[in-house]
């Protein structure tokens, strides 16, 4: 059904439409019939006929079903002629509000959405706008306003973009996240499976291959979780984000950081977000949502449950613990980080990545470790 619906937005829309007021005032002529005769035997005011025939009034369904008595014109045509110039009309009143947009779609990184493939290709900024609409779902910029910035649907929706500095890169980061979350399929997300999965993702960590993220999509859908791999955006320097779509959560990971240290950190950092926090807010990774705040008490909040999505994910790549054991008790060398990452159950990236930021190892130690990620055609997902 919404296939047929889609398929049918590329009808033909004639340039004018005239009211059906017009074709009752030539039923009416052929008829030898006045608007005060015909209001007789319709039984409706003569006021409300003239201003049907001046255009300025509707035929209604039960009007429609009156007209067929007297004049022998199907009650369905009537409707039909009143229902496209009704649409006539919107259409009408839609393209006033597309050009009153378009300085609006120039906030946004329309030529890279383009490249993307997130945009049809156009030549004209009245066709980028309506573009914009179409890809955000939206009638036009107040609505966008409300969604993404004014938290009106909040249960869906929980932090709002409006302190950002780049709410609009951000949002159509976002959204091209839920288009294809919304393309795929899922089993039912399932907790108890998720965490039973964790030994297996870790893995996937160890034995880095080339296959690497469709094979952790292939995993996360198992348990319900849909990953998603959307590239950064100019001016979104966001790394990643959690939300719930329905009933499943979803990752969305731009690949700002394609190491693989960074990566899985980044990823169990998402987990920890799934497996710790509630379903009704979004987190964003690497955003500066939070420096204007005014509500010292979210902020808060916000940076606490941030926290814990850190210490979740310090557990399940290279904990505290083992850093500690590591340092107290083995000279720094590329080969006893391989030889600890085997004990331990880690990738020696994890164990490099933390030695560099805590600057214990220069930058040039065991860099044939940290490999780059490959994410494929974010256009195909």
């Amino acid at each position: 059904m919404i296939e047929e619906m889609a398929a049918k937005q590329n009808q033909y829309h004639p340039e004018i439409v005239f009211h059906p007021g017009e074709t009752l005032s030539e039923v009416l002529d052929e008829w030898g019939m006045g608007p005060k005769e015909f209001s007789i035997r319709t039984n409706k005011p003569e006021k409300t006929i003239i201003a049907i025939l001046k255009g300025d009034s509707s035929i209604t369904p039960e009007m429609a079903v009156v007209f067929e008595h007297v004049l022998k014109v199907p009650a369905h045509l009537w409707l039909s002629l009143q229902s496209a110039y009704n649409e006539y009309v919107a259409r009408v009143e839609n393209l006033s509000s597309v050009e009153k947009a378009i300085e609006w779609t120039k906030l946004f990184p329309v030529k890279d959405m383009v490249r993307l493939g997130w945009l049809k290709r156009t030549s004209t900024w009245f066709d980028k706008t309506s573009e914009l609409f179409s890809f955000f779902g939206v009638s036009n910029p107040t609505a966008w306003q409300d969604y993404y910035c004014n938290q009106k649907l909040k249960v869906a929706f929980r932090i709002s973009l409006y302190h950002t500095q780049q709410p609009y890169a951000i949002s159509a980061w976002l959204r091209h996240g839920e288009i294809c979350a919304k393309r795929i399929s899922a089993n039912i997300y399932s907790e108890p499976q998720l965490r039973a999965l964790l030994p297996k993702i870790k893995d996937l960590m160890i034995n880095h291959n080339s296959d690497l993220f469709s094979n952790l999509q292939d995993l996360c859908l198992s348990v319900g979780v849909k990953l998603i791999y959307t590239p950064c955006l100019p001016k979104a320097p966001i790394s990643g984000s959690t939300r719930w779509l329905g009933n499943n959560p979803v990752i969305q990971l731009s690949g700002r950081y394609k190491r693989n240290d960074i990566f899985w950190f980044t990823f169990f950092h998402e987990i920890g977000h799934i497996l710790l926090h509630g379903k009704k807010e979004i987190f964003l990774e690497g955003s500066d949502h939070l420096d204007d705040i005014e509500e010292a008490g979210a902020i808060e909040e916000i940076k606490k449950k941030e926290i814990e999505a850190d210490e979740f994910a310090v557990k399940h790549t290279f904990s505290h613990e083992d850093l500690k054991c590591f340092i107290d008790n083995y000279t720094i060398t590329e080969e006893s980080i391989v030889s600890f990452a085997k004990k331990i159950h880690t990738h020696p990236a994890l164990i490099i990545g933390r030695l560099q930021h805590e600057k214990k190892i220069k930058h040039n130690i065991g860099v044939r470790f940290l490999e780059q990620v490959e994410f494929g055609d974010s256009r195909l997902v």
